[in-house]
């Protein structure tokens, strides 16, 4: 089973709320009317694969925490230290939406294109991808960084839909 997720933009977290609690946490489709513009990055983390990508456009070492994120959803309180009381707790079975911080976006948005070929053989390099030919890559961080720079024109935020 993998983990897949999606990113996409939205103008507020409220927004974003309100068309999961019409889908019961389902994501909209992505790309078609009425839904969100975003991109499908199965596997695609935010901390850890998508945080070593906005390292290499910062150039700086990757490091844990540098995409921040917040909860949006589940839109129950979080549970303490000790993890959901319940298995089928939202924050346990989920799925989970947070919202990236603007300095991941704009990392992302700011990258000159004739930089992103390098930028994706270096994120190519993390042990995440075991090996991947940086040219299947570079789709998807083209598509990433697109979405960062739809994003920031708008004014508006990127979240990251989780589900198992």
């Amino acid at each position: 089973m993998g983990v897949l997720t999606d990113y996409f933009r939205a103008a507020d977290a409220a927004t974003v709320v309100r068309a999961l609690e019409l889908t019961e946490g389902g994501l909209p489709p992505l790309g078609g009317e009425g839904s969100f513009d975003g991109v499908e990055a199965k596997g695609v983390d935010p901390d850890v694969v998508l945080g070593q990508l906005v390292a290499v456009v910062l150039g700086e070492p990757w490091r844990t925490g540098l995409v921040t994120e917040t909860a949006v959803w589940p839109a129950t309180p979080a549970p303490g230290p000790s993890g959901p009381a319940d298995e089928d707790d939202p924050w346990a079975t989920g799925p989970w939406v947070t919202e990236l911080g603007a300095a991941a976006r704009d990392a992302l948005a700011a990258i000159p294109d004739e930089r992103v070929p390098e930028a994706v053989g270096r994120w190519a390099e993390a042990e995440e991808w075991d090996g991947a030919d940086p040219s299947d890559l570079l789709p998807l961080a083209e598509e990433l960084i697109a979405l960062a720079r739809r994003a920031r024109a708008a004014g508006e935020r990127l979240y990251c839909w989780i589900c198992l």
